[in-house]
């Protein structure tokens, strides 16, 4: 689900495919069988839903880790000001292991980029070497989270 511009819907989602995605926010691991309890769906055609629906990048179904947890005591977000086209810049930083998000923005920066990393020693070669060499990149600013306050992959399908 990348590379891809921020659009609203696609003809995809009616109420029934939108009951399915809260169930599967709700527990990405229940049974297409206990979702299709829920719809009103045999597990079979939830299973197709599923299906239509990740294949077309309308949603995924993914294990969330906490970066913390598995080592990553760094976590920033990076502002970053570009000279030319900001696409380059973007699909650059994209390919860098340590850089998980990566979008253009309005306003005042044209990337936004969120990183994680082992320490602040890697974070500095990243910011500092890696992502600063960047050809186009003019300037970084980098946010330090100090503590997450709320982190959500739940909003809903409204």
């Amino acid at each position: 689900m990348t590379d891809r511009p921020v659009t609203r819907g696609n003809g995809l989602i009616d109420d029934v495919s939108k009951s399915i995605i809260e169930q599967l926010q709700q527990d990405g691991r229940r049974s297409y069988a206990a979702i299709g309890k829920a719809v009103g769906l045999s597990e079979a055609a939830v299973r197709q839903r599923v299906q239509r629906l990740t294949d077309a990048g309308v949603m995924q179904i993914v294990a969330v880790t906490d970066p913390l947890q598995l080592g990553f005591g760094r976590q920033a977000m990076v502002g970053i000001h570009a000279d030319g086209p900001v696409q380059p810049v973007a699909d650059a930083l994209a390919e860098m292991d340590e850089i998980i998000y990566v979008v253009m923005t309005a306003g005042g920066y044209d990337v936004l980029c969120e990183v994680v990393s082992a320490s602040d020693e890697e974070l500095l070669d990243l910011v500092a070497r890696r992502m600063r060499a960047v050809p186009g990149v003019r300037s970084t600013e980098t946010f330090m989270y100090l503590k997450l306050a709320k982190q959500t992959y739940s909003w809903g399908v409204r």
